[in-house]
């Protein structure tokens, strides 16, 4: 890894003022995606995957919505903004062979007849990802997904793969992409990760209704001198949603937010086990309601009106739904049982 992130301490120890959260504290591993250029043996959002030669690659074969874009396009304005984002000064949009093929593009395309090959979305070594809990000798999760829209699905359809690194002898350094159509904001930016081990609560709406009016009481954080500004004395569950429960962004393991839906079951398909959070793929990394959590390192950036720094809250130019989160879940007793996703 090239860079590091380190997220602020929390304003306040919940566990001081609410011992009974301290049983409920999870690790989870914020992956801060920045633009760059990964390799197959690196952790990324977007990057190649270490995929072994003479292994199929998977395909969506369920029915699509919508057309969409030219995948050449998408990554070809993928590589103009990465080259600008590296050279701010003195760099034209476009080279003359990158305006021929733009040219010679038909952006708005029917959607594909047949099997789509899906996209890599996420490789996540355990070494970088410590939360991650693989199945026998698997050290390496990688995620894909189809780039289009189905009629009953508001999110692409995801696959999740486990491997060991060791067995991928030959790596396939061609996967077929579906180079005619692709949604744009389905198509991630190539990504480097800075992984950092967190601790997450659950978000209040997963907390009992006794505990959810102790979290309201100002009394109570009066009384633990937790340090509190009164002025959030009428919003305090909103006060701890934001700043003491779930980390923003991408991340892996850790509490599922919530707010989109209201808690639910997550059981698994094949065994009924109750599932844990698996992967967060968020469309931002931080909002406004929640720039405590934003790395020290990123923290003159993104109070910049600079378009230079755009990349800072959305550096994998993904877009789930009207701007949502989508999550992952998986089986903890068997993590091969198919696994489960949810828009939040």
């Amino acid at each position: 890894m090239t860079f590091i992130r380190t997220t602020p301490p929390r304003p306040v120890d919940v566990t001081a003022v609410f011992p009974q959260l301290a049983p409920l504290a999870r690790p989870a591993t914020r992956l801060h995606p920045r633009r760059g250029a990964p390799t197959p043996h690196d952790s990324s959002i977007g990057g190649p995957l270490l995929w072994p030669a003479g292994e199929p690659w998977p395909h969506c074969d369920a029915p699509h919505e919508g057309g969409g874009h030219s995948l050449v396009a998408v990554r070809l304005e993928q590589r103009v903004r990465a080259r600008e984002a590296a050279h701010p000064d003195g760099v034209s949009s476009y080279t003359p062979e990158e305006r021929e093929i733009l040219e010679q593009i038909d952006w708005d395309q029917e959607r594909p007849d047949g099997p789509v090959p899906l996209l890599p979305v996420a490789q996540l070594y355990v070494r970088d990802v410590p939360v991650l809990r693989p199945p026998g000798q698997a050290d390496l999760l990688q995620v894909l997904w189809c780039p289009l829209d189905h009629p009953d699905l508001y999110m692409p359809k995801t696959a999740v793969v486990w491997r060991s690194a060791d067995a991928v002898t030959d790596i396939l350094t061609s996967p077929p992409e579906p180079l005619d159509v692709a949604w744009e904001e389905y198509v991630p930016e190539p990504c480097v990760l800075a992984p950092e081990q967190i601790t997450e609560y659950p978000n209040s709406l997963e907390l009992s209704q006794e505990l959810r009016e102790q979290l309201g009481d100002w009394s109570r954080w009066q009384a633990a001198d937790a340090g509190v500004d009164s002025s959030y004395a009428p919003h305090l569950e909103s006060y701890y949603r934001s700043n003491l429960s779930v980390a923003p962004g991408w991340k892996a393991g850790g509490w599922p937010q919530w707010g989109y839906t209201d808690p639910s079951p997550r059981q698994c398909p094949a065994c009924d086990t109750a599932m844990d959070a698996l992967l967060t793929i968020a469309t931002f990394e931080s909002d406004g309601n929640d720039h405590s959590w934003i790395p020290y390192e990123d923290q003159a950036a993104a109070s910049s009106t600079d378009h230079d720094h755009s990349d800072v809250r959305r550096p994998t130019g993904v877009q789930i739904g009207s701007g949502y989160k989508m999550q992952l879940y998986a089986c903890p007793t068997t993590p091969e049982h198919p696994h489960l996703e949810l828009m939040q």
